[in-house]
């Protein structure tokens, strides 16, 4: 014989309120569908569990058997109810943030800052990592929020997910400071084509920045000598500054390194795009569209702090 809970929550609130009206009350029923849970649970049991009288209603010894197990779902529902309010409570103040590192060093900061400043109980985390892996990771739930690059494309998303776009990195030239083109004045930008002859630092084959370079240079009708391969862009502007190449280079990445100097590229116009990704509900996550919204304001005011200055200020003031 299947036992029902609701039959057993119910008898144990006849007990406690001493009528079928408090039970009543209590379930959200009237007393006539109380009365009928009653008598349909007698003819399931076939013993009365009720007695009613004219100063409420008492259980039978039958009755109260049953009604020892409702008071105990009770008491697991509310112990229930307590560990989903502590876990609404922790996933409400976490915010796991996923990053690459020049977004680290050029974005993050102030946002991270605001928010906390906005939530001083908030529990924040940031790691590093390539943008497929974050975009991994936020996919598996293991980050709530990544700040990711993108080459030329949007990101590829599961459904679940929504990209929110943030800012445009324009990618620069990387030269030896006694390269050729150095002395180029700083407001002309330089062609691709015009380094036909040079030797490169690339990144990685594979990687989606090395495939949007690959198509510039086609489209310059150049086949680059690559001299070396990276995935970092603060690894060749190192090797840049010993000479042994030119490099394209986020403009967000670009610091002023002795041996090196900067310079706009005219011909293809290069950018890594950045957005941010999450989950589309976030009710989970009250704080993930608080940090969007804040990343979103640093990466308005870094565009127009860049429009304003000369690229050679930019590289300046992020060294």
């Amino acid at each position: 014989m299947r036992i029902e809970p609701e039959q057993l929550r119910m008898l144990a609130l006849v007990a406690a309120h001493g009528s079928l009206a408090g039970a009543a009350a209590e379930l959200g029923l009237t007393p006539a569908a109380v009365t009928g849970q009653v008598a349909r649970a007698e003819r399931q049991w076939g013993v009365p569990l009720v007695v009613r009288s004219s100063r409420g209603a008492r259980l039978t010894d039958a009755g109260e058997s049953l009604a020892a197990h409702g008071r105990e779902i009770d008491a697991v529902c509310e112990l229930a109810e307590s560990a989903m309010s502590g876990t609404l409570t922790r996933t409400s103040r976490r915010l796991r943030i996923g990053t690459f590192m020049s977004a680290a060093l050029r974005v993050l900061p102030e946002a991270v800052t605001a928010l906390r400043h906005r939530h001083p109980d908030s529990d924040l985390s940031i790691v590093e990592g390539t943008s497929p892996g974050l975009r991994e990771r936020v996919a598996a739930g293991e980050v709530d929020v990544a700040v990711v690059g993108t080459y030329g494309e949007d990101p590829p998303l599961p459904s679940w997910l929504i990209a929110t776009r943030l800012f445009r990195d324009p990618l620069v030239l990387c030269l030896p400071s006694d390269h050729r083109l150095a002395a180029t004045p700083p407001t002309r930008r330089i062609r691709m084509s015009q380094l036909r002859t040079d030797r490169w630092i690339a990144i990685l084959a594979g990687e989606a920045a090395r495939a949007q370079f690959d198509a510039a240079a086609a489209s310059a009708g150049i086949e680059p000598t690559i001299q070396f391969e990276t995935q970092s862009y603060d690894v060749a502007q190192a090797l840049v500054a010993t000479g042994l190449g030119v490099a394209v280079i986020s403009q967000m990445a670009a610091r002023a390194m002795p041996g090196t100097t900067h310079r706009e590229l005219e011909r293809p116009r290069l950018h890594r795009q950045l957005w941010a990704v999450h989950a589309r509900d976030t009710r989970l996550t009250p704080l993930v569209d608080e940090f969007v919204e804040l990343v979103g304001q640093v990466c308005a005011e870094l565009t127009d702090r860049w429009t304003e200055a000369p690229l050679g200020a930019v590289i300046a003031a992020q060294s």
